[in-house]
This record gives C-alpha cells, structure tokens and sequence, in this order.
C-alpha cells in the first residue's frame, strides 16, 4: 500500500471496521508524520457525552502504526508489527473533531534497518497527540511497537 491517505481509509473500512463507523479518518501521511481525524458524534461517546477513550486510541494508534505498517512494505521483507504497550493520558473532554497527530516516523527507519541487520526484533515508543478544534491537548498516547522479521 502507497502513502496514500484515501487507500488507507478504504483499509480501515474493510479491515478495521469498528474504528471506521467511529469516524476515524487519515488526513495525510508520510515518512514522518501522520494525521488522523474523528469527530465525536452519539455513536462513539461515553456516557459522560465525551468521546470514549478506546476510539481515541484508535485513531492515536492509527496515526503511528499507519506510518510503521507503510515503511514496512517499502521494505519488501516479511516483518511483523506489533504494540506491545501504551500509555495515554486524557487531559480535557474529546468533544467536537479531534486531530491526532504523529510525528515519530524516523523512529522507525532505524528500528527497521536494526532488525533486518541482526535479524532481532526491535522496540521503538511513538507518540500521537490529539487537539481539540481551539487547538488544545485533549489526549496524549505513547504506544511500543514491535517489529521483527518472520521466519
């Protein structure tokens, strides 16, 4: 798959269809950065009529593995993708469309040129912030990937 935000979307609605009826949207993507937008709407809130803390997560995951799972493939080798752990913190209530941005995407290249290198796997921690439309911080994620080659 190219670094083409329209085809990734058509992935998550075949493949992830949870995080597409929530509204989890790629804006844009490249080598460094990644964007991911949901708005919160009836169908993805918490009882508290914010939105719930998983389709965050989902689109903050979104922003960074979208990125891994692209420079995995212009690789050509079989290299699996994991998260091993995350860390969030919610900061203000996710009301209105949400902006989760990613801009760890060089991380990956070394964690990528280490495993095909030693055949080990690698860890590498990846940050997605996501911005309320007046542009302050509602959540914050911190997800470990994994990545090693198969056999």
């Amino acid at each position: 798959m190219s670094m083409n935000a329209g085809k990734f979307n058509v992935y998550i609605f075949f493949k992830l269809p949870s995080a597409w009826w929530s509204g989890v949207r790629l804006r844009y993507i490249d080598h460094e950065k990644a964007i991911v937008t949901v708005k919160h709407r009836w169908f993805n809130q918490n009882p508290f009529k914010s939105m719930f803390w998983a389709v965050q997560g989902m689109a903050a995951e979104f922003s960074t593995g979208a990125m891994v799972s692209t420079q995995i493939r212009e690789r050509g080798k079989n290299i699996s993708m994991l998260v091993a752990n995350n860390k969030a913190n919610f900061s203000k209530k996710a009301t209105g469309k949400i902006t989760f941005t990613c801009q760890d995407g060089h991380k990956i290249k070394e964690a990528l040129d280490q495993t095909i290198a030693t055949g080990e796997g690698q860890t590498f921690w990846m940050k997605s912030v996501g911005l309320n439309e007046q542009g302050l911080v509602v959540s914050t994620f911190d997800f470990e990937w994994t990545v090693k080659l198969r056999s």
